[in-house]
């Protein structure tokens, strides 16, 4: 780890503006970026401690829930309204990490997590997300974990967290204050495809920090998340599916899903419901969802099983959802 220097923000205003300096970075739970630090693959000149701020609370906005960006994963998941009301987003924070990350780990912080790629968390290899210009090691080598949508020539990383994924079913906002001004932007447009700049994960600018995550007024239905890995123990996911879907007379009347470690971003594709809604539960419908969701995924060798793997986990994500047998 490169020395630093340490500041500690009392107030909003006086974090944003900290942070809108060069080689500053933001610091909540410290569960990514202190190891990141410790490879020096983030190398900041100064490191500005928010965890004082008055960011940790949960409470009701309107029919909705707001999640302050210091609120802890611990205390989102076990929250009485997250799982009677969000129970995919609990699910999906208790499959994210072992009970003392969570304990740790917060709301915008967990947004702002960075990829596990291997050559972007090893300084001696070529990646374009952490050194723009030097190349993509991953394209031509170790690619198992990579992504099969949404990449580009530049990075084929994926965006590795859980919580993330099932906020995007849910369509939460995330708030967003600078020192002047705020704002607010679904969490589907919150994380960035690579394109021809990897380095930049999300529309965060300088100077701005998350300060809440608003989730919408409960929807009822059947909420689900799945994540698939390698090993039950607290691995990253090689797919997973958030869903949230309801019937009515046996016909879609709702049906928001979205997927995680398939892409640089949690992956929703509105064109399922536009597909979905209406119709009655079907394998074959399934079957057309999973092509319609897979219609332009590229592998990279090995992770070509990723394809097959999302059109089953969907399929089984549905068939659970809906009742129809496999």
């Amino acid at each position: 780890m490169r020395p630093f220097d340490y500041q500690r923000a009392e107030r909003l205003a006086h974090a944003a503006q900290l942070t809108a300096q060069s080689d500053t970075l933001a610091l909540a739970g410290g569960t990514n970026l202190v190891d990141l630090m410790k490879l020096q693959v983030e190398t900041p000149q100064v490191l500005v401690d928010i965890g004082r701020l008055p960011l940790g609370t949960i409470e009701a906005e309107g029919d909705g829930l707001r999640i302050g960006a210091l609120v802890s994963n611990t205390d989102t998941a076990v929250h009485p309204r997250v799982r009677a009301d969000y129970p995919v987003l609990a699910r999906a924070i208790l499959a994210g990490a072992t009970q003392q990350l969570r304990n740790k780990a917060t709301t915008g912080g967990n947004l702002c997590q960075r990829t596990r790629c291997y050559y972007f968390t090893n300084i001696d290899q070529p990646c374009n997300k952490r050194e723009p210009g030097s190349g993509c090691g991953a394209i031509d080598g170790i690619a198992r974990i990579h992504a099969v949508l949404g990449a580009s020539t530049h990075c084929i990383a994926t965006y590795p967290g859980d919580m993330a994924v099932a906020m995007a079913a849910l369509d939460a906002t995330v708030e967003i204050a600078s020192e002047n001004a705020s704002r607010s932007v679904p969490v589907r447009e919150f994380h960035r495809l690579p394109g021809d700049t990897p380095e930049r994960d999300n529309v965060l600018e300088p100077g701005e920090i998350i300060t809440a995550v608003t989730l919408p007024a409960p929807v009822g239905g059947t909420q689900i998340y799945r994540k698939v890995r390698e090993r039950s123990s607290y691995a990253f996911a090689l797919c997973s599916v958030a869903a949230v879907i309801d019937l009515a007379d046996n016909r879609f009347t709702r049906a928001d899903l979205a997927f995680g470690s398939l892409a640089h971003k949690p992956w929703h594709d509105p064109r399922l419901a536009d597909l979905l809604i209406g119709k009655e539960p079907s394998l074959a419908l399934f079957d057309k969802a999973a092509d319609l969701l897979l219609e332009d995924t590229q592998g990279y060798g090995e992770n070509d099983f990723k394809i097959p793997l999302a059109r089953r986990t969907l399929a089984a994500v549905l068939c659970e959802a809906t009742g129809v047998e496999a």
